[in-house]
């Protein structure tokens, strides 16, 4: 798994680098341009909100447009967040399922195909979180009015407080369980073209009677994923750091920040800015091939996928499959026979023997 995980990335990293990318950028300037409309929507309220005359708080006047702008944009940028992070989750199964079957796969393709199954695998992710999460939402629903109650009181009891690491240890296990046993259903959205719940029961099924493998495999995958991004991005923050210590040193004096210095921040912002990205790519690009590739390897082990890919392959593949068999037509006789094809013509060869031997 981790070998065939590291040699799709190698083989296929320009077309899977090129739509991350792609994907990146666009929710990137969306957000910009959202966060430049909520700041131009209530640029008269900032001041009022951060700087309010000495001993007056702000009113709200001006306290409550800045907060529906604020709320608003956050919603707008999960959604933005989410519909990318569904892009990228729906890329990589669909480079693997034309990669299995030794098929070429170019970035346009990749990019229709991902923008395609993209509402299939955002329901999928959004079902799963849903169905995962509930047993945190049903014990934080169940504690909060506990807390509640026992703060209400002139001596607030700290019992209650005690409860919420008991409620979590108890409904952990379950949100774990639970995702494990759907963690399987983008790859099915994009490889089997399914609905967000015909995905999620492909997934159920799949996982059924192996999730400590399921469970264990991922986890495994994951923590690889996390440890490579992890060391890519410590280069980048050492460049960085490395650039501004000439700077620091020279503004260990108080004097006021010089053009130097704005430079050396900018320099190493970007060091990190850059790091942070790669490393982030190469994190979701592996962590999702592993997955899918496990999706694959439970459908070999439980429904023969491989036969049937091999089959497809020779089929699809000209002069490996058997010949095809008219059918009759409405304007032959239902007994017509193919129309059988010419012998090929034979090159006469010179007779070896002598010339007037004949045979005995």
């Amino acid at each position: 798994m981790v070998s065939a995980s590291f040699a799709t990335l190698g083989r296929h990293w320009k077309q899977l680098v090129g739509v991350m990318l792609a994907v990146q950028g666009i929710c990137l300037l969306v957000m910009a341009l959202l966060a430049g409309i909520a700041g131009a929507a209530v640029y008269d309220h900032i001041e009022p909100v951060f700087d309010p005359p000495y001993g007056q708080t702000p009113s709200a006047e001006h306290l409550t447009p800045f907060l529906v702008a604020a709320v608003t944009l956050f919603v707008l940028l999960l959604a933005v967040g989410l519909l990318g992070m569904a892009m990228l989750t729906a890329l990589c199964p669909a480079i693997l399922r034309e990669a299995v079957r030794g098929r070429p796969t170019t970035f346009r393709a990749m990019w229709r195909t991902a923008l395609r199954r993209t509402p299939a695998v955002l329901g999928a992710l959004a079902l799963t979180g849903l169905i995962a999460g509930a047993p945190v939402l049903v014990a934080l629903a169940v504690w909060i009015p506990l807390m509640i109650a026992s703060t209400s009181g002139d001596d607030p009891s700290p019992g209650a407080l005690l409860l919420l690491p008991v409620f979590m240890l108890l409904a952990l296990p379950v949100t774990v369980w639970l995702g494990t046993r759907l963690s399987l259903a983008p790859a099915a959205a994009v490889m089997e073209e399914a609905g967000p719940v015909t995905a999620l029961r492909r997934s159920a099924a799949l996982v059924k009677g192996q999730w400590w493998r399921i469970f264990g495999i991922s986890l495994v995958g994951s923590m690889i994923g996390m440890s490579i991004a992890y060391m890519i991005q410590i280069p980048f923050q050492f460049i960085g750091m490395f650039g501004m210590l000439p700077l620091m040193a020279e503004g260990s004096g108080g004097a006021a920040p010089s053009a130097g210095m704005v430079i050396g921040l900018v320099f190493a912002f970007l060091c990190v800015l850059v790091g942070g990205g790669v490393s982030q790519m190469f994190q979701i690009g592996y962590t999702q091939l592993f997955n899918n590739l496990l999706y694959l390897d439970q459908r070999i082990r439980r429904e023969n996928l491989a036969s049937a890919i091999l089959a497809e392959t020779a089929a699809a593949t000209p002069g490996t499959g058997p010949a095809a068999t008219p059918t009759p037509t409405a304007d032959a006789p239902s007994d017509a026979r193919p129309t059988p094809r010419p012998e090929p013509e034979t090159v006469p060869q010179p007779d070896p023997r002598p010339n007037g031997q004949a045979d005995d």
